[in-house]
C-alpha cells in the first residue's frame, strides 16, 4: 500500500516514501507531537495478514526497544491504525555503508572507526542477549554522529523453518533502502541472512548465536579495508560454497599499506569454526582500539598484534563438577528418553535453583516446575536480584539457563512436541521456542490461571483468574469462550488440561465465595461443548499422565485409573509416597509428569516468601515488619503507625493492618471473595479496597464494629486497581480495564458520585494516579515510546502533563517536593515544584536498590522520605523441587 503525502498515522504525518521493500515500505514523517522528522516503517497489505511477517514485524519492535543505544537506531513509537501496522524510527540522514563501498574502499581510519562504533552497538545488543544474524553494509547507516546498526527483524537465538523467506525479511528496520542491486544474494528457503555475510553455522542451517556475527563483522571489515566482498557467488549456491570452503584473498594482497594487526583480527574473525573465531564482539573492539592507539604504522613483528582468542574449553575440574552432579540424573532419564525397556527403580532426586535465586513456584505471580513431554527439560521460576524470569534446566546438564524475555512470567507450559513453552505475563500469554530470544504474544489476558497446548496447535487457557476457559490458536488471535460459568456457583474456570485426544480437556472449576464448597471440583469437559461434567471435588487441580489422573488430596498425591477419551474412572485410588505441595490460594497442585514416566513436583510450604523490610533512604535494612507472607501490596496510615497490606496466601486476598508500636496484626476485611489494594483515608479511621471479584470498590472503618460499605459497582469485572485517596476526603482514583487497555479513573465520594476518566483520551495507557498533597496534580504511569514513563498533570485533568522519570508506580513526599517511583530495579525519586502554574522537575535519581515484583505498589515511603517500607522478596526458598523417575513403578509394588 502507497501512503499519500498527508496520511495521518496517529500523530505522525506522512511526507514523502523513503524506500520499499518486501517486509517494509518506509516514509518520511513528522511527528506533529514534537515538531520532529522521523522514519514511519508499515507492514505492507499483502502481509498484514501473514503471523510470520507480523510476528517478525512485532520482534523487531520489542528487539529495537530492549537494546538502546548510540550505534543502534532508536525506537520512538509502535501503532496499529486502520489495519496498518507501523514502526515510528529515529531519521537518519546519511548514507549506508553499501553505498559508500560502491564508491571503493575506505580509509584505514574510518575502517578503524566504523567498526569500533558497530562493535559497540552489536556489544550492546549481545549483552541483552539478541543476535543480530543478518550484519550487512545494507543494515548499517553512516551518519554525521557514526554508525548506526539497523534491520532487527532477524533477531533472535534459534533458526529453524519458515513460512517467509529471508529475501521478503531482511528489510524490517532500515529507514532508507539502498537502490537496486546493492543487495546481496538472499536465502529463498529455511536459511535466514545474507549469504555473502553468513557464518558457516548459518549456512549448514545450525544454530547462529553472537559469534556467527562476529563472522559477519569480519566479512564487513574486509569488504570496508578492501572494497571487495570477502566471499563472492554468482548464484545462491556458490555463495555458500565460498563461506564454507574458501578463504578470501589476504587485505594486504588488495591493499598493502593494511595493518597486519587489522588482518589478524579480520582473519580470526572469518575463521570457519566458531571456537577459532573471537569469541565476544567487546574483544574485537578491544583490539580495534589498541591499532588506533598504535597507529597505522603497525610493525610486521607483531609489537600491536591482536591476540588470537583461547578456545573455551571447560576445564577438566569443571567438567568433573559438572558429571557429578548430573551423572544421576541424566544418566537415568536419559534411558527413559531413550525408549529403553528396562525396569528402572523409582528414584527421587533433588533439582537446585541456579545459583543466587530461589524457586519461585508458588502464588499468584509464580511460575511452577513443568516437564517437557519427551522428559528432557524442565522449566521453572526463580526469583533473584533482578527479579523472576523462567529457566530451562535440560535434564542432562548440570545447570539451568535463564530464558531470554521472560522476565515477570507465570504458570508456563508446554508444546506436545517439546519444542516451545506458553506463558503469561502481566498483560499477555506469549510463546517462546527453546533457545529463541524473543517470545511472540499471543493475547491479552489479566493474571492468567493456567493453559494447555494440544496436538491440533489449540492452546486452551483461562485468560483471567475470574473467567472461563478460552481457546486460541497457537500462532496468536482472537480468543473463544469454550466454557461457561455458572455465577451462581463459580467465580473461575481455571487450570485446563489437556487429554491425549486432543478433544478433551480437565479444568477446575472454584468459588471465591466459598472456596471449600463442595461444588469446587476439577470437571471433565470436550472442546466441542457436548461434555462438561464434575469429575469429583476438590480443591486440588488434577493432570493426566501414563494411564492415571493424578491430584492432592488430603496433603497425599494420589494416582487413579482413568480413560481419557470417556472421562471415566477404571479403578480405585492409591496414594504415592511423594509429598506435593498444594498452592491453597490458587487451588493448584505444584505437580507435573511428562509422557514416558518422569514426575517434576514442589514440596515444602507453598508461599511465604516475601517480607515486609524498612529501608533508609541508602538502601540500608532497618528491620522487618510481621513474618514472611504472600503479600501483594502495602500503605503506611497517615500517622505512619500503621500499615494495611494484602495477604494473598489463602484462596482469597483478605487485607491486614500491622500496629508497627504493638506489633501485633488485625485481619480487617471479611468478605467471601478476593480483597486487595488498601488505601487509608487522611484522617486514617477508614481504608478503602477492592472487593467482589474485582467488581466492587468499599470502604471499612479501622475501628470495627459497622460493615464495609460499597462505593462503586463495576459489573463487567474490569476493575483492575485502586490507587490512592485525596487528602480532602472527595475523590478515589483507580484504574479500570483489562489487560493494557487500562485507564485512570475519578470517583467522586460526593454529589451523584458517578466517576469519569482522568488524563489521555486518545488511547494511551494510564494507570495507578496519586494524588499531591494538596490535591492539585496527580501523578500517573503511562506506556509512551514503548516505555513505562511517570508523568504528573493538573487536577482535574486539562490536557496539559510534565514527564518526570521512567518508572511505575508514583507516589508524593508529605511536602509534595518530591516523587517516588519503582525504576524497575529499586527506588527512585524526583525533586519537583508543583506551587505554579506550571509544574517543574529538577533533577531525578535512583534512591537505592531492592527486589521486587513491580507488580502493584509495593512500597510506601514516610513523610519526610527518609525512610521506606517494601515488601522485598527474602533470601532462599521455602519450596524444592523434586524428579520422580518411573512414578508408575511405585504403583505396579502395591
Amino acid at each position: 500500500m502507497a501512503l499519500a503525502s498527508g496520511t495521518k498515522l496517529g500523530p505522525y504525518e506522512i511526507q514523502s516514501p523513503l524506500g520499499a521493500g518486501g517486509m517494509g515500505e518506509v516514509y518520511r514523517a513528522r511527528d506533529t507531537r514534537l515538531d520532529r522528522t522521523v522514519a514511519v516503517k508499515i507492514l505492507p497489505s499483502h502481509l498484514s495478514e501473514n503471523l510470520e511477517a507480523r510476528q517478525r514485524f512485532d520482534r523487531e519492535a520489542r528487539t529495537i526497544s530492549s537494546v538502546n543505544h548510540p550505534n543502534i537506531c532508536t525506537l520512538h513509537d509502535v501503532g496499529h491504525q486502520d489495519g496498518i501496522d507501523y514502526l515510528v524510527m529515529e531519521y537518519l540522514e546519511g548514507e549506508t555503508l553499501a553505498d559508500r563501498l560502491r564508491k571503493g574502499p575506505l580509509p584505514i581510519e574510518q575502517v578503524l572507526k566504523y567498526g569500533i562504533e558497530i562493535c559497540e552497538g552489536l556489544d550492546k545488543a549481545h549483552r541483552n542477549g539478541v543476535v543480530h544474524r543478518d550484519l550487512k553494509p545494507g543494515n548499517i547507516m553512516l551518519t554525521k554522529t557514526g554508525a548506526k546498526l539497523m534491520d532487527f527483524g532477524l533477531a533472535k537465538a534459534s533458526v529453524g523453518g519458515s513460512g517467509v523467506n529471508s529475501a521478503v525479511v531482511s528489510g524490517l528496520t532500515a529507514t532508507l533502502t539502498a537502490p537496486p542491486g546493492s543487495h546481496p544474494l538472499t536465502a529463498q528457503g529455511s536459511v535466514v541472512g545474507t549469504f555473502q555475510y553468513m557464518a558457516p553455522e548459518q549456512v549448514e542451517g545450525r544454530e547462529a548465536d553472537p559469534r556467527s556475527d562476529i563472522f559477519a563483522l569480519g566479512a564487513l571489515l574486509y569488504e570496508m579495508a578492501t572494497g571487495k566482498r570477502a566471499f563472492e557467488g554468482k548464484t545462491a549456491a556458490s555463495a555458500m560454497a565460498a563461506v564454507l570452503e574458501r578463504e578470501p584473498p589476504a587485505i594486504s594482497s588488495v591493499q598493502p599499506m593494511t595493518p597486519p594487526a587489522l588482518e589478524r583480527l579480520v582473519s580470526t574473525c572469518l575463521a570457519k569454526d566458531a571456537d577459532e573465531r573471537w569469541q565476544t564482539v567487546h574483544d574485537v573492539k578491544l583490539q580495534l582500539r589498541q591499532i588506533v592507539e598504535g597507529g597505522s604504522q603497525v610493525s610486521a613483528s607483531g609489537a600491536a598484534a591482536a591476540v588470537a582468542p583461547t578456545r573455551k574449553h571447560p576445564s577438566t575440574l569443571a567438567w568433573a563438577v559438572a558429571a557429578v552432579l548430573g551423572a544421576v540424573a541424566a544418566g537415568a532419564l536419559l534411558m527413559v528418553y531413550a525408549g529403553s525397556q528396562k525396569q528402572l527403580p523409582v528414584l527421587t532426586l533433588a533439582i537446585n535453583p541456579p545459583e543466587k535465586t530461589h524457586f519461585n513456584l508458588s502464588g499468584d505471580d509464580s511460575g511452577p516446575a513443568v516437564i517437557s513431554p519427551d522428559g528432557r527439560y524442565v522449566v521453572f521460576s526463580a526469583a533473584g536480584s533482578t527479579g523472576t524470569q523462567l529457566y530451562l534446566r535440560p535434564l542432562d546438564s548440570a545447570s539451568a539457563q535463564p530464558m531470554p524475555g521472560t522476565e515477570g512470567a507465570t504458570f508456563p507450559f508446554w508444546s506436545p512436541d517439546s519444542k516451545s513453552i506458553g506463558f503469561f505475563t502481566g498483560s499477555k500469554l506469549k510463546r517462546t521456542d527453546v533457545g529463541s530470544q524473543a517470545p511472540i504474544a499471543l493475547c491479552d489476558v489479566s493474571m492468567g490461571r493456567g493453559g494447555s497446548w494440544g496436538q491440533d496447535g489449540t492452546i486452551i487457557a483461562a485468560l483471567t483468574f475470574s473467567s472461563s476457559i478460552s481457546q486460541i490458536p497457537a500462532g496468536g488471535g482472537t480468543p473463544t469462550l469454550i466454557t461457561k460459568l455458572d455465577n451462581a456457583k463459580y467465580t473461575s474456570h481455571r487450570w485446563p488440561y489437556f487429554l491425549p485426544d486432543g478433544k478433551h480437556f480437565l479444568y477446575n472449576a472454584v468459588n471465591h465465595n466459598s472456596p471449600t464448597s463442595p461444588d469446587t471440583g476439577v470437571f471433565f469437559a470436550s472442546l466441542d461443548g457436548s461434555e462438561n461434567r464434575l469429575l469429583f471435588h476438590t480443591t486440588s487441580s488434577a493432570i493426566y499422565a501414563n494411564g492415571y489422573l493424578l491430584s492432592v488430596r488430603d496433603n497425599a498425591l494420589v494416582a487413579q485409573p482413568f480413560d481419557p477419551s470417556r472421562g471415566k474412572f477404571t479403578g480405585e485410588e492409591r496414594a504415592l509416597n511423594e509429598n506435593v505441595s498444594l498452592d491453597g490460594g490458587l487451588w493448584r497442585a505444584n505437580l507435573s509428569a511428562s509422557n514416558v514416566g518422569v514426575l517434576v513436583y514442589a514440596s515444602g510450604y507453598a508461599s511465604g516468601t516475601q517480607s515486609m523490610t524498612w529501608f533508609d533512604r541508602g538502601g540500608k535494612a532497618l528491620g522487618t515488619v510481621g513474618e514472611r507472607g504472600g503479600y501483594t501490596e502495602l500503605n503506611l496510615s497517615p500517622d505512619e503507625k500503621r500499615v494495611a497490606v494484602t495477604d494473598g496466601n489463602t484462596a482469597a486476598a483478605t487485607i491486614w493492618v500491622h500496629d508497627l508500636q504493638s506489633k501485633l496484626k488485625t485481619r480487617l476485611t471479611f468478605g467471601s471473595g478476593v480483597e486487595r489494594f488498601p488505601v487509608w483515608s487522611h484522617d486514617g479511621r477508614r481504608v478503602a479496597f477492592t472487593s467482589g471479584q474485582a467488581k466492587q470498590i468499599s470502604v471499612i472503618d479501622v475501628g470495627g464494629g459497622v460493615a464495609a460499605q460499597t462505593l462503586l459497582t463495576v459489573p463487567d469485572g474490569s476493575l483492575d486497581m485502586l490507587a490512592d485517596w485525596s487528602a480532602d476526603g472527595r475523590f478515589l482514583l483507580f484504574n479500570q480495564g483489562i489487560g493494557m487497555n487500562q485507564q485512570v479513573w475519578v470517583l467522586p465520594l460526593f454529589g451523584d458520585r458517578k466517576p469519569f476518566q482522568f488524563g489521555e483520551q486518545n488511547g494511551l495507557i494510564t494507570q495507578t494516579g496519586a494524588f499531591s498533597p494538596d490535591g492539585r496534580w496527580v501523578a500517573y504511569q503511562s506506556v509512551e515510546n514503548g516505555q513505562l514513563q511517570i508523568f504528573v498533570a493538573p487536577f482535574p485533568w486539562t490536557g496539559a502533563k510534565w514527564q518526570v522519570a521512567a518508572g511505575a508506580f508514583p507516589s508524593w513526599r508529605a511536602d509534595g517536593k518530591e516523587i517516588y517511583y519503582y525504576d524497575f530495579t529499586g527506588i527512585g525519586a524526583s525533586e519537583v515544584d508543583g506551587s505554579g502554574s506550571a509544574f517543574r522537575v529538577s533533577g531525578s535519581k535512583h534512591l537505592f536498590s531492592v527486589t521486587m515484583r513491580g507488580l502493584s505498589r509495593e512500597y510506601s515511603a514516610t513523610h519526610d522520605g527518609q525512610r521506606f517500607l517494601a515488601i522485598s522478596e527474602t533470601e532462599g526458598s521455602s519450596q524444592s523441587l523434586n524428579l520422580v523417575q518411573d512414578w508408575t513403578a511405585e504403583l505396579k509394588k502395591k
